[in-house]
């Protein structure tokens, strides 16, 4: 539009916020807590038009219905893909309500799934079919049947443990994806190499990294903000479709496996459409009993907590030796004076 310049959001101001936010409620949406970069367009100071990004993820889009048509989304698009850019990003995945889909994509974003309430989008140098075949080759993934879990293990415990053993026991090759968001007081790759170490006596387990597409910000953001709304259902439904419509087929994955949850509304809600959604594909979801210790459930939260009051002799007792030599080192130090300082352990 002629004359209409695009304005980039000081999202530190309280007030420049909630005028966003207070924009997107008209058309039920919400400025969403991790975004990292927003963009309006305004007539006669109004707010017509907005967008933002959290990182590579595109969203919170809405544009007033007197500016339909006229060719603004696209222009917000391009701006916020220029800003990708220049901060080196050259893959971004776009969040959106089905009806928009068609909008989205005549801007050459491909559609990876759309579930009831959400779709995601991607686009850039690579896309979901083009990871998925990189992955078989760099792990020499046989078309053999497997089984699959995806893990965090923020830190890896003997729960963790267990659950993979019960399924190596009765599978022929297991596969375990590793979150690999950072966001946990454990890092990635700290993560990824103490469970590879601890799983390394079973030579019928694969550890992969989970990469954008499992339990991410782009398709499971809620797992991250802890969001208790219809906002979940929504992303736990669409994470799961991602997983049984390519990882699954792609994989030839036939059983996922998950260990029971008594403490986590969100992992639970997950879990419930995780077997929903998986049948549809074809896969089923095999659920283990937790390992407990003294009449209580193992579970990372219970580690952190150990960690957090000192309780070494019984930390010793809920993790691998892996995890508690690693807890020895540099950098397990330093989150441990991390975990000790912090006013939630989670």
């Amino acid at each position: 539009m002629f004359g209409i310049q695009v304005e980039k959001v000081n999202l530190n101001s309280e007030t420049e916020r909630k005028e966003v936010d207070d924009f997107l409620r008209g058309y039920d949406l919400i400025l969403d807590k991790d975004v990292d970069y927003t963009l309006v367009m305004r007539e006669n100071n109004v707010i017509k038009a907005t967008c933002s990004k959290a990182r590579n993820v595109l969203k919170c889009f809405a544009v007033s219905d007197e500016w339909r048509g006229e060719g603004v989304t696209a222009t917000l698009i391009s701006a916020l893909v220029d800003i990708l850019f220049e901060q080196g990003i050259y893959h971004c995945f776009i969040f959106t309500k089905p009806d928009k889909v068609e909008i989205f994509s005549s801007l050459n974003f491909k559609l990876i799934h759309a579930a009831k309430d959400v779709a995601l989008l991607e686009s850039g140098m690579t896309d979901i079919n083009r990871y998925l075949k990189n992955m078989k080759e760099k792990y020499k993934l046989l078309d053999e049947e497997k089984a699959a879990i995806v893990m965090n293990c923020n830190p890896f415990t003997l729960g963790h443990k267990y659950l993979i053993e019960e399924a190596a026991a009765k599978e022929k090759h297991v596969l375990i994806f590793m979150v690999e968001e950072d966001r946990s007081l454990f890092p990635f790759k700290a993560r990824y190499e103490i469970v590879k170490k601890g799983v390394s006596h079973l030579k019928n387990v694969t550890v992969i990294p989970g990469g954008e597409y499992i339990i991410s910000s782009a398709t499971f953001p809620s797992y991250f903000l802890r969001e208790e709304s219809k906002k979940l259902k929504a992303y736990t439904e669409l994470d799961a479709a991602i997983f049984g419509k390519y990882f699954c087929k792609s994989l030839n994955i036939k059983r996922r496996y998950v260990g029971t949850e008594p403490y986590c509304k969100v992992t639970n809600a997950y879990n419930e459409t995780l077997d929903e959604t998986l049948k549809q594909y074809g896969v089923e979801l095999e659920l283990i009993e937790r390992k407990s210790y003294k009449g209580e459930e193992i579970s990372a939260s219970r580690v952190r907590n150990l960690i957090k009051s000192g309780n070494i002799e019984e930390l010793k007792e809920i993790v691998p030796e892996v995890t508690y030599e690693f807890l020895k080192t540099d950098m397990g130090r330093e989150i441990v004076e991390k975990i000790k300082h912090s006013n939630s352990p989670h």
